[in-house]
Protein backbone atom coordinates (compact mmCIF):
# COMPACT_ATOMS: atom_id res chain seq x y z
CA UNK A 1 0.00 0.00 0.00
CA UNK A 2 1.06 3.12 -1.08
CA UNK A 3 2.18 5.93 1.77
CA UNK A 4 0.13 8.93 1.32
CA UNK A 5 2.43 12.18 1.30
CA UNK A 6 2.66 14.37 5.26
CA UNK A 7 3.37 17.35 3.55
CA UNK A 8 1.64 20.13 1.05
CA UNK A 9 3.86 19.80 -2.23
CA UNK A 10 3.12 23.57 -3.06
CA UNK A 11 4.21 24.51 0.37
CA UNK A 12 7.47 22.58 0.19
CA UNK A 13 8.35 23.66 -3.12
CA UNK A 14 7.73 27.55 -1.80
CA UNK A 15 9.94 26.76 0.60
CA UNK A 16 12.57 25.73 -2.60
CA UNK A 17 11.93 28.59 -3.93
CA UNK A 18 12.79 31.26 -1.95
CA UNK A 19 15.85 29.39 -0.41
CA UNK A 20 17.12 29.24 -4.14
CA UNK A 21 16.22 32.88 -4.65
CA UNK A 22 17.97 34.02 -1.33
CA UNK A 23 21.02 31.55 -2.25
CA UNK A 24 21.08 30.71 -5.56
CA UNK A 25 21.83 27.38 -7.07
CA UNK A 26 25.18 26.40 -6.56
CA UNK A 27 25.32 27.75 -2.72
CA UNK A 28 22.18 25.53 -1.84
CA UNK A 29 23.04 22.26 -0.91
CA UNK A 30 20.67 19.64 -0.53
CA UNK A 31 21.13 19.40 3.41
CA UNK A 32 20.10 23.34 2.88
CA UNK A 33 16.66 22.16 1.42
CA UNK A 34 15.91 19.41 3.11
CA UNK A 35 16.43 21.86 6.29
CA UNK A 36 14.23 24.08 4.52
CA UNK A 37 11.58 22.53 3.48
CA UNK A 38 11.18 20.76 6.36
CA UNK A 39 10.84 17.39 4.48
CA UNK A 40 13.35 14.37 4.35
CA UNK A 41 15.68 13.78 1.83
CA UNK A 42 13.96 10.83 0.22
CA UNK A 43 10.76 12.31 0.16
CA UNK A 44 12.29 15.57 -1.66
CA UNK A 45 14.40 13.04 -4.25
CA UNK A 46 10.65 11.14 -4.35
CA UNK A 47 8.52 14.20 -5.25
CA UNK A 48 11.01 16.28 -7.04
CA UNK A 49 13.15 14.59 -8.19
CA UNK A 50 17.21 15.72 -8.05
CA UNK A 51 18.51 19.39 -7.18
CA UNK A 52 18.63 20.39 -10.79
CA UNK A 53 14.47 19.32 -11.63
CA UNK A 54 13.69 20.61 -8.03
CA UNK A 55 15.27 23.77 -9.46
CA UNK A 56 13.34 24.64 -12.31
CA UNK A 57 10.20 23.83 -10.32
CA UNK A 58 11.00 26.51 -7.98
CA UNK A 59 11.75 28.71 -10.95
CA UNK A 60 7.71 27.64 -12.69
CA UNK A 61 6.22 28.38 -8.65
CA UNK A 62 8.09 31.64 -8.74
CA UNK A 63 6.93 32.08 -12.49
CA UNK A 64 3.05 31.48 -10.73
CA UNK A 65 3.45 33.85 -7.75
CA UNK A 66 4.79 36.59 -10.31
CA UNK A 67 1.98 36.38 -12.66
CA UNK A 68 -0.46 35.96 -10.00
CA UNK A 69 0.88 39.48 -8.41
CA UNK A 70 0.59 40.94 -12.10
CA UNK A 71 -2.49 39.93 -12.60
CA UNK A 72 -4.21 41.58 -9.68
CA UNK A 73 -2.08 44.88 -10.39
CA UNK A 74 -2.40 44.77 -14.14
CA UNK A 75 -5.37 43.69 -15.95
CA UNK A 76 -8.31 46.31 -13.75
CA UNK A 77 -5.32 49.49 -14.26
CA UNK A 78 -5.02 52.13 -16.91
CA UNK A 79 -1.97 51.47 -18.70
CA UNK A 80 -0.19 54.77 -16.54
CA UNK A 81 -1.12 52.57 -13.02
CA UNK A 82 -0.23 48.94 -15.06
CA UNK A 83 3.31 50.30 -15.94
CA UNK A 84 3.81 51.87 -12.48
CA UNK A 85 3.00 48.71 -10.83
CA UNK A 86 5.04 46.82 -12.86
CA UNK A 87 7.76 48.81 -11.51
CA UNK A 88 6.98 49.15 -7.85
CA UNK A 89 6.56 45.38 -8.18
CA UNK A 90 10.65 44.59 -9.00
CA UNK A 91 11.75 47.55 -6.00
CA UNK A 92 9.60 46.82 -3.70
CA UNK A 93 8.90 42.99 -3.91
CA UNK A 94 6.53 40.55 -4.90
CA UNK A 95 5.66 40.28 -1.02
CA UNK A 96 6.57 42.15 2.13
CA UNK A 97 9.25 39.40 3.17
CA UNK A 98 10.66 38.46 -0.09
CA UNK A 99 13.94 38.25 -1.38
CA UNK A 100 15.36 41.12 -2.89
CA UNK A 101 15.64 41.17 -6.50
CA UNK A 102 13.81 38.07 -8.90
CA UNK A 103 14.67 34.63 -9.16
CA UNK A 104 14.75 34.25 -13.17
CA UNK A 105 17.61 37.50 -12.86
CA UNK A 106 19.73 35.46 -10.11
CA UNK A 107 19.28 32.03 -12.78
CA UNK A 108 20.15 34.57 -15.69
CA UNK A 109 23.56 35.80 -14.38
CA UNK A 110 23.99 32.57 -12.58
CA UNK A 111 23.64 29.78 -14.51
CA UNK A 112 21.65 30.65 -18.62
CA UNK A 113 24.78 30.56 -20.14
CA UNK A 114 25.99 26.94 -18.85
CA UNK A 115 22.36 25.41 -18.76
CA UNK A 116 20.45 24.81 -21.62
CA UNK A 117 17.02 24.37 -19.31
CA UNK A 118 17.64 27.33 -17.19
CA UNK A 119 18.32 29.40 -20.38
CA UNK A 120 15.03 28.73 -22.01
CA UNK A 121 13.04 29.08 -18.62
CA UNK A 122 14.77 32.65 -18.08
CA UNK A 123 14.19 33.31 -21.71
CA UNK A 124 10.82 32.80 -21.90
CA UNK A 125 10.10 34.67 -18.61
CA UNK A 126 11.58 37.70 -20.39
CA UNK A 127 9.41 36.99 -23.74
CA UNK A 128 6.34 37.14 -21.49
CA UNK A 129 7.75 40.12 -20.15
CA UNK A 130 8.35 41.87 -22.88
CA UNK A 131 4.75 40.84 -24.37
CA UNK A 132 3.42 42.45 -21.16
CA UNK A 133 5.30 45.47 -21.76
CA UNK A 134 3.86 45.94 -25.19
CA UNK A 135 0.51 45.33 -24.48
CA UNK A 136 0.13 47.77 -21.80
CA UNK A 137 2.11 50.57 -24.04
CA UNK A 138 -0.04 49.94 -26.88
CA UNK A 139 -3.15 50.27 -25.11
CA UNK A 140 -1.46 53.51 -23.37
CA UNK A 141 -0.74 54.86 -26.83
CA UNK A 142 -3.86 53.92 -28.51
CA UNK A 143 -5.61 55.84 -25.22
CA UNK A 144 -3.33 58.69 -25.94
CA UNK A 145 -1.70 57.97 -22.53
CA UNK A 146 2.09 57.22 -24.06
CA UNK A 147 3.95 59.00 -26.74
CA UNK A 148 3.53 56.91 -30.14
CA UNK A 149 7.46 58.32 -31.43
CA UNK A 150 8.40 54.67 -31.00
CA UNK A 151 6.78 51.12 -31.36
CA UNK A 152 5.15 49.49 -28.52
CA UNK A 153 8.03 47.01 -28.87
CA UNK A 154 10.97 49.57 -29.11
CA UNK A 155 9.51 51.19 -25.69
CA UNK A 156 8.79 47.50 -24.09
CA UNK A 157 12.44 46.34 -24.81
CA UNK A 158 13.38 49.33 -23.51
CA UNK A 159 11.18 49.71 -20.35
CA UNK A 160 12.10 45.27 -19.86
CA UNK A 161 15.52 46.52 -19.67
CA UNK A 162 15.06 49.06 -16.67
CA UNK A 163 13.08 46.50 -15.07
CA UNK A 164 15.98 43.93 -15.42
CA UNK A 165 18.88 46.63 -14.12
CA UNK A 166 16.36 47.34 -11.44
CA UNK A 167 16.19 43.77 -10.00
CA UNK A 168 19.96 43.62 -9.91
CA UNK A 169 20.18 46.77 -8.23
CA UNK A 170 17.51 45.77 -5.41
CA UNK A 171 19.39 42.43 -5.07
CA UNK A 172 22.50 44.61 -3.85
CA UNK A 173 20.18 46.62 -1.82
CA UNK A 174 20.05 50.04 -3.58
CA UNK A 175 18.56 52.46 -1.47
CA UNK A 176 14.52 52.02 -2.73
CA UNK A 177 14.60 55.85 -2.97
CA UNK A 178 17.24 55.95 -5.57
CA UNK A 179 15.29 52.86 -7.36
CA UNK A 180 12.07 54.58 -7.78
CA UNK A 181 14.03 57.18 -9.12
CA UNK A 182 15.43 55.36 -11.88
CA UNK A 183 12.10 53.81 -12.26
CA UNK A 184 10.38 57.38 -12.70
CA UNK A 185 13.45 58.25 -15.35
CA UNK A 186 12.44 54.77 -17.37
CA UNK A 187 8.54 55.46 -17.19
CA UNK A 188 9.05 59.09 -18.33
CA UNK A 189 9.92 57.75 -22.12
CA UNK A 190 6.12 57.21 -22.26
CA UNK A 191 5.33 60.23 -21.93
CA UNK A 192 4.04 62.12 -25.33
Amino acid sequence: MARTKEFDEDTVLYRAMRLFWEQGYEKTSMNDLVASMGIHRRSLYDTFGDKHKLYLQAADRYSKLVNSRLEAGVLRATPKEAISFMFDLMIDGIAEDSPPGCLYVNMAIELASQDSEVEAKVNESFIQSERLLTDIIRRGQEAGEFTTGRSAEELAESLHNALLGLRVLARASTNKEKLHRIANVSKATLDK
